[in-house]
């Protein structure tokens, strides 16, 4: 279908978002919005119905995307609203990753300077916000961005360390978003399903909401009685965990250790698991020590 047919298909139901998202605030007008919204429609629903389409667009944080949008544009009061909301946060999110203050300011600088966009002249704006679509929080989405730069980075430095000093590097934080279709081992995703299979239902919780929903620590240590530092081991914890039953389940499938350590460096970054899915499967509706906890939206952080 055409850009121009999605169109026509929006006009019911953009206004609406359009008013909700606040873009206004930066100067996007309604037919700016409206493109954004069709370019987010052809990449995931393309030969969707209308009313599939106003109730996936109904579900996209409109409000983010609008200011994301606009800060790609250059708007002036959506980088001000931007730099207000998560400057501070994406240098916690970076301390959090490289564990090392000198480092962690080079790499939000770093990002800082993609989402801003403008190259070493200064003169072509080509910021990264443009590929946040909504789907999920921004926050989450940055933080997914910010660990794959450190994993690139790191990469590019120490090619040759070992996965276990790169776990140790905070490279467990990573959610790449996967592109293109999956090559990855059969083996491999077999041993990460039945990995995630032996979590008890308050470990799928905790995964769930840190890497998927973008809960912060506070958030998720209120909801399960517990102090923010138990929730930080706990996902430290669950990190290290998962690795070496992923490593073992590949073992027990006649992978030699290199040969398991190789798989789970490369291929992992091209598997195509469903892992809201699976780490929900047993722990939707569950009823923790801060209450039932309901299952969010769309807030996985990976668009």
């Amino acid at each position: 279908m055409s850009k121009s047919a999605q169109r026509g298909q929006c006009k019911p139901f953009v206004a609406a978002l359009y008013e909700r998202s606040g873009a206004t605030a930066y100067d996007l007008s309604a037919e700016q919005f409206a493109a954004i919204l069709d370019e987010i429609l052809h990449k995931y629903l393309s030969s969707g119905s209308a009313e599939q389409k106003a109730a996936f667009c109904s579900a996209l944080r409109v409000e983010e995307l609008a200011l994301a949008r606009a800060c790609a544009d250059g708007n002036e009061r959506a980088w001000q609203d931007f730099i207000s909301r998560y400057r501070q946060k994406l240098q916690s999110m970076a301390l959090h990753i490289t564990r090392d203050a000198a480092s962690a300011r080079e790499l939000a600088d770093s990002l800082f300077a993609d989402l801003y966009g403008v190259n070493a002249r200064g003169s072509v704006r080509s910021s990264k916000l443009v590929f946040y679509t909504g789907r999920g929080s921004l926050e989450g989405w940055l933080r997914t961005v910010m660990a794959q730069e450190f994993i690139n980075r790191y990469r590019k430095q120490k090619r040759t360390v070992s996965l276990e000093e790169q776990t140790e590097a905070g490279v467990q934080f990573a959610a790449p978003v996967p592109e293109g279709p999956s090559y990855s081992d059969r083996r491999l995703e077999v041993a990460t399903d039945e990995a995630l299979a032996e979590l008890s239902a308050e470990d799928r919780f905790t995964l769930v909401s840190y890497y998927l929903d973008g809960r912060t620590l506070a958030e998720i240590a209120r909801t399960l009685g517990l102090h923010e530092s138990s929730v930080s081991r706990r996902l430290d914890r669950l990190s290290t965990g998962l690795r070496k039953r992923i490593l073992a389940g590949l073992r027990t499938q006649g992978m030699s250790h290199a040969q398991a350590t190789e798989a789970l460096e490369s291929d992992v970054r091209d598997l195509q698991l469903s892992l809201r899915s699976r780490l929900t499967q047993d722990s939707g509706g569950k009823t923790f020590p801060g209450g039932k906890v309901p299952a969010r939206g769309a807030g996985d952080g990976t668009d």
